[in-house]
């Protein structure tokens, strides 16, 4: 299966915050996201070494393997490569998204961030599988950051010919108008690997993001 049809079928896409989960070993974590019906990871760790990050994502490879879970490196083009991740997600200061298409041939997946519909559209036409907008509203996982709100989700419905994800203090509670606004791939850091019961959390999530998708379908038909 490409990257392109893998990602076809993915609806919450968890994006790791290690510090959020406390004692719980990435095994555990990873199992749970399976659990809860994830069909993919993206391992965003911003602080290691490149020892470590590395030495991490053998174990998410190994790991996600064993779930038949798409996996995701962040930023790191060298150490996707390394571990025969399924793909990278590049932000804007890394390397060019062309560049690692041409690295990683046409089946991987390959994701780019961007802030507004001009960005995206730039990340679409450099070979991206898919384009991150966001963030959305405020998040302690981008500081700084200025949200950028529901309406560029209603742009780039109708802009971009590849799929997009949308990240960026999306919770269950604002989730009904993310989704209402056009978003069908939901990126998530802290309301899943905050939430007490991450299992639950990604299930829930999952539930929501797949009833919105089948109530657009009946309603198209």
């Amino acid at each position: 299966m490409t990257g392109a049809a893998k990602f076809a079928e993915v609806d919450i896409y968890p994006v790791t915050g290690r510090s959020l989960w406390g004692d719980m070993r990435d095994e555990e974590v990873i199992s749970a996201l399976a659990r809860g019906g994830a069909k993919i990871v993206q391992l965003r760790e911003k602080n290691l070494s490149t020892r470590d990050y590395y030495d991490l994502a053998v174990l998410y490879r190994i790991e996600t393997r064993r779930y038949g879970m798409a996996l995701i490196i962040n930023d790191r083009l060298d150490i996707a490569l390394a571990v025969e991740a399924d793909g990278v997600h590049l932000g804007s200061d890394d390397l060019p998204v062309r560049a690692a298409r041409e690295v990683l041939g046409p089946g991987a997946i390959i994701g780019g961030s961007s802030h507004s519909v001009e960005e995206a559209l730039m990340v679409q036409d450099e070979g991206a599988t898919y384009v991150n907008i966001g963030p959305l509203f405020p998040t302690p996982t981008k500081p700084g950051a200025k949200p950028v709100g529901l309406t560029a989700v209603k742009s780039a419905m109708g802009a971009l010919s590849i799929p997009f994800t949308v990240m960026g203090g999306v919770t269950l509670e604002n989730l009904d108008a993310v989704l209402g606004a056009g978003a069908k791939k939901i990126g998530v850091v802290s309301a899943i690997f905050g939430a007490g019961d991450i299992e639950a959390a990604t299930r829930e999530f999952k539930r929501r993001i797949r009833a919105a998708w089948d109530a657009k379908q009946s309603s198209t038909r």
